[in-house]
């Protein structure tokens, strides 16, 4: 493996078990518009920010679809679900705890929106190992855009061929991979197509598994 510089972090899917409980979210928000979201077109959606989402369900059910109800809709059974907590990943201390001990720089790029991430991340009381947070409201271009990975890149310094993703949607391996960046995917609700395999660097089970890769690879 090349000198890794930098490992950006996805969130959702990734850090925090938060797909699954949004697509139930998304479910119940629809039915309340008289609308059914199934797993097939919720899947289409993991790694987007709030723009392509939007189009993603605009193209499926039409342009009456009501995007802004079912929204405020989400919005309300999310202030509700507030006081649970954050679904921790699987290893994910364990994961950080490693990294903290090593030169090599760490980022979060996430679809999410700035507020939301930094609030999971805070609660979390993991914000502080990360040395930059990018999220999806600060850029133009969601992913499989490279945009988001380019511009953490850019801000810490760091030289694309140089930085590691940890991933666990289609659309993040795809932007990872035109970033020029080495994509490995930890796979949450979907698992990867073959056209996506062959752009992986590794696949992982959990963030045990990415540990202990890791470990091989700097010690």
């Amino acid at each position: 493996m090349k000198e890794i510089e930098l490992i950006i972090f996805d969130m959702d899917g990734l850090m925090f078990d938060t797909e699954r409980p949004a697509f139930i979210a998304w479910q119940e928000a629809a039915a309340c518009c008289g609308y059914e979201v199934d797993d097939v077109i919720y899947k289409r959606t993991i790694g987007s920010n709030a723009q392509r989402t939007r189009a993603i369900y605009l193209q499926h059910f039409g342009e009456a679809f009501p995007y802004e109800r079912v929204k405020e809709e989400l919005r309300n059974l999310r202030s509700h679900a507030k006081e649970t907590g954050v679904p921790i990943k699987d290893g994910l201390y364990e994961l950080l705890d490693y990294l903290n001990k090593t030169k090599v720089k760490k980022a979060v790029a996430t679809s999410t929106s700035r507020e939301r991430a930094l609030e999971l991340l805070a609660k979390a009381g993991v914000i502080g190992c990360f040395d930059c947070v990018l999220c999806g409201d600060e850029i133009k271009e969601s992913k499989p855009h490279p945009e988001i990975f380019l511009k953490v890149a850019g801000q810490l310094g760091c030289s694309p061929e140089k930085c590691l993703v940890l991933e666990d949607s289609e659309a993040g391996i795809l932007a990872a991979h035109a970033a020029g960046m080495l994509p490995i995917m930890v796979p949450d609700m979907k698992q990867p197509e073959e056209e996506i395999k062959v752009l992986l660097y590794k696949q992982l089970l959990n963030l045990y598994d990415v540990r202990a890769f890791l470990a091989e690879v700097f010690y």
